[in-house]
């Protein structure tokens, strides 16, 4: 594991942020790119390095594969309800391991993902084990009785005392349950992430 470890904050530094949402991520004690070269190394990037470094910094967040992170972005330039940015993110933010990592019960994504994908998630008290299900508004989110004694989630209603949810998400921090109360809320993201470059990347 240490070995993915490295390889992913090495993809941090050249991004110029953290995307493997670790809290020792080598990013915030070198914040500049890899290599014997890199903290004079100059980030002036082309229209294209810019979109690409975009795209990389959006897609490895979430921890997505290319061609997933692809079908969202054209689904989401095809639809009509929103506008093609908030159409990424909100993609992106109701998925089901973002969700999980969201509501305090994994410290990164990647981690969130496991959880849904080991069976430990109930979703209105049915099991779903698909990282990229959709939530939508009403829906409640729990650990599944016979998961909550595991290892992962030891202390983890200590944890939550300290955790705050986005808006969008209701969380009773003693039963453990949460809601998705609206639409997720996408305003910080699109200050962090680029959208249009993104989309102007696989349009080109």
């Amino acid at each position: 594991m240490a070995g993915v470890s490295t390889k992913t904050c090495k993809s941090c530094r050249r991004l110029g942020m953290s995307v493997c949402g670790r809290l020792n991520c080598a990013f915030k004690r070198k914040p500049y790119p890899p290599g014997v070269h890199g903290k004079s190394r100059s980030r002036g990037l082309s229209e294209f390095g810019t979109q690409l470094r975009e795209k990389q910094k959006l897609k490895l967040s979430y921890g997505l594969r290319e061609r997933q992170f692809k079908n969202y972005l054209f689904s989401a330039i095809k639809q009509k309800a929103m506008n093609t940015a908030e159409a990424v993110l909100y993609y992106l933010e109701s998925r089901l391991d973002n969700f999980v990592f969201k509501m305090g019960l994994a410290s990164t994504r990647s981690a969130a993902r496991q959880i849904v994908n080991h069976g430990h998630i109930l979703v209105n008290g049915k099991k779903i084990t698909i990282p990229s299900y959709r939530v939508k508004v009403g829906d409640e989110i729990s650990i599944r009785n016979e998961s909550r004694a595991r290892g992962v989630f030891k202390d983890l209603t200590s944890t939550l005392k300290k955790h705050e949810p986005p808006v969008w998400i209701s969380l009773d921090k003693e039963k453990i349950v949460g809601r998705v109360i609206s639409v997720p809320q996408n305003e910080a993201l699109k200050s962090v992430y680029n959208i249009n470059a993104i989309v102007e990347y696989y349009l080109r």
